[in-house]
């Protein structure tokens, strides 16, 4: 245990928390600033999918922004692996080694435990493919847009006139493909980009329509907050008598083996009661506003583009993701074929219909 002490928690002082003396208390860990909020910020990232890649959540570690308002030196110290496979982030130990099972423990988590069980099925889960490389600020769109011809990824690169002026341009690199190694001038296609992008904007008074939908789904949401609490509470009460079941057979039992077995799924089921217990505390809780907790969301949905035009590579990034569904497909004569889009741009649109038939009623 010493050096669970001496070498564990230390660590994880530097790493977003910082010890402080309360009466009675003794010392415990609190959050520390900016650190916890940087740390937060890349494990909830990861939970939700806007990190793909354990690569991603490193490079947002490391990045300008992050490194500016911290010493970076305090990431150098582990892998991304490290941060995300600790229980200690979401307010829980565990010590296998010392026969110590995972329990609360006496300090506030940076995310919830049911974000760092998120984390642990992505870990464990398909593995996803690596941050490329050669994808930088000078070509955004790089690895998302495919050749419509060949369905191959467009590459890109800079092209040094006679002169010495460099020109940015995206082609395709498959052989046997007619477009091959034609070149399309960047401005051209990432003008295109940003017209697609417009072209996801709702009507004013189709957004209105959808918030007002989202709203009353919100307000339902709400009023069910009681039943849900109430269904987590009898999930806990079932695994606490199929725990209780299975220690009366590891008593009965003779066999290391089975005993083995029986304490592994009693572990398996200690986790899920930690994360039922979790949300049935937080289900009674209203964690803010509908205007704290979507006007985010509904700003991005209202206007896409308003985020590319910020300009940073990450937010780049995050608006594809946000909207696209999958590859988009260019013609070099012809421009972008018809998008998939993701569930709520595809919901906005299938509402397009109803909205204006609603309007046209409320006309007459």
């Amino acid at each position: 245990m010493r050096r669970v002490m001496n070498g564990y928690w230390p660590f994880c002082a530097c790493m977003g928390y910082r010890h402080e003396h309360r009466t009675g208390e003794g010392r415990i860990l609190v959050r520390k600033e900016p650190v916890a909020s940087i740390i937060q910020e890349g494990l909830e990232g990861y939970a939700s999918g806007r990190f793909q890649t354990q690569a991603e959540v490193k490079r947002f570690f490391e990045s300008p922004r992050t490194s500016r308002r911290t010493d970076a030196r305090w990431f150098a110290t582990s892998s991304s692996n490290d941060v995300l496979t600790k229980p200690l982030y979401a307010g829980y130990i565990e010590a296998p080694d010392w026969d110590i099972p995972l329990r609360k423990a006496r300090r506030e988590g940076l995310i919830d435990f049911a974000a760092f069980e998120r984390i642990q099925d992505r870990l464990k889960g398909r593995a996803k493919a690596p941050a490329r490389a050669d994808i930088n600020t000078d070509f955004p769109l790089r690895g998302t847009i495919a050749c419509a011809h060949c369905g191959k990824p467009l590459t890109a690169c800079w092209s040094t006139s006679k002169t010495g002026k460099k020109h940015p341009y995206y082609m395709c690199f498959a052989k046997g493909c007619g477009e091959y190694r034609k070149s399309i001038k960047r401005d051209e296609i990432e003008g295109a980009f940003t017209a697609l992008l417009d072209s996801l904007v709702p009507s004013p008074r189709l957004f209105a329509l959808a918030r007002a939908m989202f709203r009353d789904a919100w307000n339902q949401r709400a009023a069910q907050a009681v039943e849900i609490a109430r269904g987590y509470e009898r999930e806990v009460v079932k695994i606490e008598k199929q725990i209780g079941l299975l220690v009366d057979r590891i008593v009965d039992s003779s066999s290391d083996t089975i005993i083995a077995a029986y304490e592994k799924r009693i572990g398996s089921l200690e986790r899920t009661k930690l994360a039922l217990e979790e949300k049935r505390a937080k289900s009674g809780e209203r964690q803010g506003t509908f205007e704290e907790l979507f006007e985010r969301a509904f700003d991005f949905l209202a206007n896409p583009s308003k985020l590319w035009h910020l300009g940073r590579f990450e937010y780049r990034r995050l608006v594809l993701r946000l909207s696209f569904a999958e590859q988009l497909a260019y013609c070099r004569n012809e421009g972008f074929r018809t998008p998939k889009t993701t569930m709520p741009f595809r919901m906005l649109s299938d509402l397009q219909g109803g909205g204006n038939m609603m309007a046209e009623r409320e006309g007459v």
